[in-house]
């Protein structure tokens, strides 16, 4: 991580992966072959254009994808499948950006530990 606006950016994609995948998880159990809405496509779309951009060409998880074609609804277990791809990553990208000091994990800028605290990393050892 180069700033705190790109600590700010990656928590918040996160949270968004972390809900739009909940959201989408229970219609799939659901309904998993029935196609997602627009409105909520528009929802995904932003989130996965987003992630891409934070998560880079190191952590992003499919080289050749940038969104769902709006002409072409996907199933809700598509959405689902693709969120849990990219919540993988966004956590590997977190996970390779924290160090423990003093008992406590702080995110890392410049390579050096910052005062920003994180949770532990659940990708121990990958970097």
């Amino acid at each position: 991580m180069k700033s705190v606006e790109d600590i700010e950016s990656l928590e918040k994609v996160i949270g968004q992966l972390l809900a739009a995948h909940s959201e989408i998880a229970v219609l799939a159990k659901k309904s998993p072959s029935d196609t997602l809405n627009s409105f909520k496509l528009k929802m995904i779309n932003r989130v996965i254009k987003t992630s891409n951009s934070i998560l880079g060409e190191k952590y992003r998880p499919f080289e050749d994808f940038e969104q769902f074609e709006e002409d072409d609804l996907p199933s809700n277990s598509d959405v689902t499948m693709i969120l849990a791809q990219y919540m993988e990553e966004a956590e590997r990208c977190r996970s390779d950006n924290v160090m423990q000091e003093y008992g406590y994990w702080y995110y890392v800028l410049d390579g050096k530990i910052s005062e920003i605290r994180s949770g532990p990393p659940s990708k121990v050892g990958r970097k």
